[in-house]
């Protein structure tokens, strides 16, 4: 695997690392290797499942990596933009058990990185998670969206979107983002574990159950992926975001 995405396998775990510097800002480079990695998980016929997890404990992932993103056009946007999304339904849909480490930060495209997970194990502390697309003049992507009101129901998933704040783990748990809060050295001990212990029953059982859950919320994604992909791309090139893209950007 190349420097921004790391690949080992512990006790037939697939355990992948965001690698990006510190903050692991999401560009086409490390979505299409993420997007590789996760395809040679899913052909390893001896693979229990997937933790996904960043090389360092300050950030899991901090989103987009808006200084890059901001210059370009609307195609090469548009490639950028279709990757990431196409990566989040592969993840969404891998047929085994799936668990986000966050031994650090978790915000906007990191946090939905985590949404694609089956479960979300976080560190102890000032870990933070949370969409703060709207401050950005964005809408959160529609896929994203669609993950989170799945999760955790339409209030909460309201609140999330719509204030665009910032979560400690306690809160995030409350509200159903996050399945377990750990001391930090136990977070991706703890979900290779529970991933050897889930996947350790019939895989092909496991794939029919966990597709009869994501395929509804799949199906609406499909269903209006087009208008929404241009939704998005409307606002994100509109002189308002533009201005708030590009404050964003200067304290990035």
């Amino acid at each position: 695997m190349t420097e921004t995405i790391s690949l080992e396998y512990i006790d037939k775990v697939a355990v992948v690392r965001l690698n990006r510097e510190v903050i692991n800002a999401l560009n086409l480079d490390l979505i299409e290797e993420l997007t590789e990695s996760l395809r040679t998980v899913k052909q390893a016929d001896d693979t229990s499942g997937l933790v996904l997890t960043s090389s360092n404990n300050k950030f899991f992932c901090i989103g987009f990596d808006i200084p890059q993103l901001y210059g370009l056009d609307r195609e090469d946007f548009v490639v950028f933009y279709r990757s990431f999304n196409a990566l989040c339904l592969d993840l969404y849909t891998l047929p085994m058990p799936t668990v986000a480490a966050l031994t650090g930060h978790a915000t906007a495209g990191g946090c939905i990185l985590a949404l694609g997970c089956d479960e979300r194990f976080v560190a102890e502390g000032r870990k933070m998670m949370g969409l703060n697309e709207i401050k950005l003049g964005v809408p959160v992507p529609y896929a994203a969206a669609c993950f989170l009101i799945s999760l955790i129901g339409d209030r909460y998933a309201r609140q999330v979107m719509e204030i665009g704040e910032f979560y400690l783990p306690e809160d995030a748990h409350a509200m159903g983002l996050v399945d377990r809060i750990l001391p930090q050295e136990l977070v991706i001990t703890q979900a290779v574990e529970h991933v050897q212990t889930v996947g350790s029953t019939s895989r092909e059982a496991f794939a029919l159950i966990k597709g009869n859950r994501v395929e509804p919320v799949v199906a609406q994604i499909q269903a209006h992926r087009d208008e929404k992909e241009r939704m998005f791309l409307d606002c994100w090139f509109s002189a308002a975001a533009r201005k708030q893209l590009k404050e964003a950007m200067e304290k990035f």
